[in-house]
């Protein structure tokens, strides 16, 4: 198993996971939240082409995360999985594309990768985020909560790879010139995970197989890259865990994951 970023940030997301058994791949992208000629642009940068996608899974209707997925589907063809709650909100930008629903605790079988939704608590119509399995290596992913809970600690723990929400530094935000309800907003129980609580979070999971960590979603505002990194190394110190940071522009290169 692989995976990369296009990029990662309140101005646009997009995840590339991607897996080999002989001869054929499989490669989906986790959410689009750039406009089309953006999106192959930085396809393109990853090596790959629109055709080389199987298939688009879509966590929440925030335009950061679903801004392009549509128009692209349409494009170039291909199907596309969200929650009932998340095509409601959209159901007007999904003419002429393969819809395909999903829920917590279901298990999407997209050629040969595996993707379990579970559900997070964040400021959207039914949000989900997803652990991808290629019957190898576990995958999860964690980009917009507000919190912690017993079911998303579950669902990630015995991961060989995360890719975690670090959105803010809680004091960075305090003091931010952002107005006081935004604050609130992004720091409130459906929001966005602060450093601290990613810290949190990781620090409760099963780290067993973990091997690699990614901070993702950073706050170009109300975060630093360092402050991420401290806040990962905090909980990963000594295990021999690499710890990368996802930016907006370059999101991050292929991470491979190899027996």
């Amino acid at each position: 198993m692989k995976f990369a970023s296009l990029g990662s940030g309140s101005e646009g997301n997009a995840l590339l996971i991607s897996t080999a058994f002989g001869t054929t791949s499989t490669t989906v992208m986790l959410d689009c939240g750039f406009p089309i000629r953006e999106t192959e642009r930085r396809l393109q940068r990853k090596g790959l082409a629109p055709a080389d996608l199987a298939g688009i899974v879509v966590t929440h209707e925030h335009k950061d995360h679903v801004g392009g997925v549509f128009k692209f589907a349409r494009r170039h063809r291909i199907p596309v999985w969200l929650s009932f709650g998340t095509y409601q909100a959209v159901e007007r930008d999904c003419d002429g594309v393969d819809v395909h629903i999903c829920r917590d605790g279901d298990r999407l079988s997209i050629q040969d990768l595996e993707l379990g939704p579970y559900t997070v608590p964040h400021d959207a119509r039914e949000p989900v985020q997803y652990v991808a399995n290629d019957g190898r290596f576990r995958l999860g992913v964690l980009t917009d909560a507000g919190q912690s809970t017993p079911h998303l600690i579950q669902a990630l723990g015995g991961c060989d790879a995360l890719v975690l929400e670090c959105n803010h530094d809680r004091r960075m935000l305090a003091n931010s010139s952002y107005p006081y309800s935004l604050k609130q907003r992004i720091g409130g129980a459906f929001g966005h995970l602060s450093n601290e609580m990613t810290a949190e979070i990781l620090g409760a999971l099963d780290k067993s197989r973990l091997r690699t960590v990614v901070g993702a979603h950073l706050s170009q505002q109300n975060n630093t890259p360092e402050l991420a990194r401290e806040a990962l190394h905090g909980v990963t110190k000594g295990t021999g865990i690499d710890v990368t940071i996802a930016c907006q522009e370059e999101g991050f290169d292929w991470i491979h994951l190899m027996l």
